[in-house]
């Protein structure tokens, strides 16, 4: 596996997404075309804890699907793509969630390609923290074209 890091300059022309969605700070492990090892940098001045929960705060679920997704991305746009291609989620099987995130953690996002075709893309995700399992589910993204 070749180690190649994909900072935030670089994040920020592959993905569309920006503060505060974007769910991904650095691409720490790259191997194109087949996996990707990302990170997130979870802090208590992220907007999403003044509600869930003030007392309490977690991470949700639902974003650390979403920042598995936008790992899978990276891994699909590693390689040269055209500028007019959006990725949209597109399904989710067997997610599973083993531990809370909360500030202060270190979110560790795995993605496997599966299998490809017409635009079509099927990923085996997982999040860790401190190499304990948070969420895995394996996912199915499509690339289109911003016009479509």
């Amino acid at each position: 596996m070749s180690q190649a890091v994909i900072d935030i300059h670089r994040i920020l022309k592959l993905l569309p997404h920006r503060y505060p969605f974007l769910l991904v700070d650095r691409v720490i492990e790259l191997d194109p075309g087949k996996t990707i090892k990302a990170l997130k940098n979870v802090t208590m001045n992220e907007p999403f804890f003044q509600g869930h929960f003030p007392d309490f705060p977690v991470m949700p679920g639902v974003l650390i699907i979403e920042a598995l997704a936008q790992t899978a991305a990276l891994l699909t746009f590693s390689e040269e793509h055209d500028p007019e291609d959006v990725y949209y989620f597109a399904g989710i099987d067997g997610a599973r969630f083993k531990r809370i995130v909360l500030p202060g953690d270190q979110l560790i996002m795995h993605a496997t390609f599966e299998r490809g075709k017409a635009g079509i893309y099927k990923f085996q995700v997982k999040a860790t923290v401190q190499d304990e399992l948070a969420a895995e589910a394996s996912i199915t993204c499509a690339v289109r074209k911003k016009s479509a």
